[in-house]
């Protein structure tokens, strides 16, 4: 009897390997419909998943939009004072430039070159062959431009008119390589140091102020504007910065490689 219940144990046992041996072939084998069990698991797994995914959205959501709506305030707030500080600027600005007009009236002090108007103009041609020479702009005599006049962008100098039309001009670039193309400029800094930019190195494409006192001391990144000293250009444009200093062979001056603040290989306006 006891063998009896020990073989149909074992035959129990070899049946249920068996028919779950068929189960698992039956549900890894390729198909395109799941059965109904797994139909059945499958949606029931992936409705709990959805009363989970929801609220849980929903909460994150939440969360974000406050996070959002914090920065979008802390924005606003820095805009406003930075607003502020504008308005403030612009009236002292004026203050200033009035006390300016006001100086040179009771002074008698007639217009330097820094009391100019800017004419705007567009390139209109630039010659491949000589491409960091010069370029033609829409601009000419009747409309103010005259010879040896600075021309600017709105990040620098980039050269200045040497002949005029009615209607156009020709503008002679800093990158030019003509030797006679020079420009009084300094160097700002505690004690400002005066050169003349004078020079392209077409490799590392960057200016060259020559003539700088060879017993001061330069850093990366000072800016160079022009001085006015040489009686054309207003004082004080935007040259560029300094990217490296190197004394000259007999060691009595320096030149400073320039960095130009305008993209004079590309220009448009």
């Amino acid at each position: 009897m006891p063998q009896f219940f020990l073989n149909k144990r074992l035959i129990i046992l070899l049946i249920s390997i068996i028919v779950l041996v068929a189960l698992v072939g039956f549900s890894l084998r390729d198909r395109e419909n799941a059965s109904w069990p797994e139909q059945f698991v499958k949606d029931v797994v992936g409705f709990g998943e959805n009363i989970v995914a929801k609220p849980t959205s929903f909460v994150s959501g939440v969360f974000g939009g406050v996070a959002d709506l914090k920065n979008t305030y802390t924005e606003n707030q820095h805009l406003k004072e930075r607003l502020e500080e504008l308005a403030q600027l612009e009236s002292e600005v004026a203050d200033l430039k009035k006390e300016n007009k006001d100086l040179k009236e009771n002074l008698d002090i007639a217009d330097s070159l820094r009391d100019y108007d800017p004419v705007n103009a567009s390139v209109i041609s630039r010659n491949p062959t000589n491409w960091n020479d010069q370029i033609e702009i829409d601009k000419g005599s009747s409309d103010g431009v005259k010879p040896d006049m600075a021309v600017t962008t709105p990040n620098g100098l980039i050269g200045k008119v040497t002949t005029t039309g009615a209607k156009s001009a020709t503008v002679e670039l800093l990158t030019s390589s003509d030797v006679k193309n020079r420009v009084s400029a300094k160097v700002q800094g505690s004690e400002n140091a005066y050169g003349i930019i004078n020079g392209y190195d077409s490799d590392t494409k960057l200016l060259e102020l020559k003539q700088l006192p060879y017993d001061m001391k330069f850093k990366k990144g000072q800016k160079v504007v022009t001085s006015g000293l040489g009686g054309k250009f207003p004082a004080g444009i935007f040259i560029g910065t300094i990217e490296k200093v190197e004394t000259d062979k007999m060691g009595l001056s320096q030149t400073a490689y320039i960095k130009s603040g305008a993209d004079i290989y590309d220009l448009l306006f």
